[in-house]
């Protein structure tokens, strides 16, 4: 599933194109993905002008100049892709919302499997949506430091892996981006999330910021199905030190001069990868 940043690279790729751009059509291929689509979604989109792109945690959001907001997930298998005008673009099977623009250029949200999701709804009811009100610190925001993620891991009995993969503590982590952020802050993924106070938990904090920010510049990880919105795969998979690694060796093993020492355990029913040596 996409993590947050694929998301935000799909965010600035959207940006790049769409403020100022009016949707002249909107075409709805089936009635629903995850959810049913909301009613009415082609009336209300058709002749509104974009204003601008956001992202909340794992959302993409596509501010309209009449207020209104559509918030997308791109779930497991979702794809936001433009089409330029006049490229010969033919609608693929999975392309289940096309966006014409005014310009011409088309915006396909593709979902094989269907568990993205779309919903239509007013700018100044965002927060209090289902999906977003209970959703923590933006990782990459200025609230978001150690002694703040200190007081929201406190007295927690889970794994500091199953805290950050809580969508209340941090917005947008996913399995990927918690492991690699665990190696480079030199936690545990087995450490008691209470535990990470004080150094602990400003080492993480930087971590994760760091590692997403690496993660963004290299346009997120591409497994299966994730592309930007110019369908190139992204390339940050080619750096990571421990996930999808098992058997081999981190980076500061390999420097050292160490033998294999990265471990896949299973946590929550997601697979776990770690430096056996380096993280505690």
């Amino acid at each position: 599933m996409p993590e947050l940043p694929e998301v935000e690279t799909v965010v600035r790729g959207l940006a790049r194109r769409l403020p100022g751009r009016r949707f002249a059509r909107v075409d709805l291929h089936r009635a629903d993905l995850r959810a049913p689509l909301p009613p009415g979604l082609k009336a209300k989109l058709e002749g509104r002008f974009i204003e601008r792109i956001d992202r909340r945690g794992k959302y993409i959001l596509i501010h309209c100049d009449d207020g209104g907001v559509i918030l997308a997930h791109l779930g497991m298998s979702g794809r936001m892709v433009l089409h330029d005008p006049g490229d010969g673009w033919r609608r693929a099977k999975h392309d289940h919302v096309v966006f014409t623009l005014d310009d011409g250029t088309i915006l396909s949200f593709n979902d094989a499997r269907r568990f993205g999701t779309l919903d239509h709804i007013d700018a100044a009811a965002l927060d209090d949506h289902k999906l977003l009100r209970h959703m923590g610190p933006e990782p990459l925001g200025n609230s978001f430091n150690g002694p703040n993620l200190a007081r929201a891991l406190a007295g927690k009995k889970t794994s500091i892996k199953a805290a950050l993969l809580d969508q209340r503590i941090v917005a947008g982590l996913g399995n990927i981006y918690v492991c690699e952020s665990l190696y480079w802050a030199g936690l545990s993924p087995r450490r008691l999330a209470g535990t990470v106070q004080g150094a602990r938990a400003e080492a993480l904090a930087r971590a994760i910021r760091e590692t997403l920010r690496r993660a963004i510049a290299a346009g997120g990880s591409s497994l299966r199905d994730y592309v930007q919105t110019s369908g190139e795969l992204g390339y940050f998979q080619h750096q990571w030190a421990v996930y999808g690694k098992q058997g081999g060796t981190c980076p500061r093993c390999a420097e050292a001069g160490k033998s294999a020492c990265i471990k896949r355990i299973v946590q929550s029913a997601r697979s776990t990868f770690y430096c056996a040596r380096c993280q505690r």
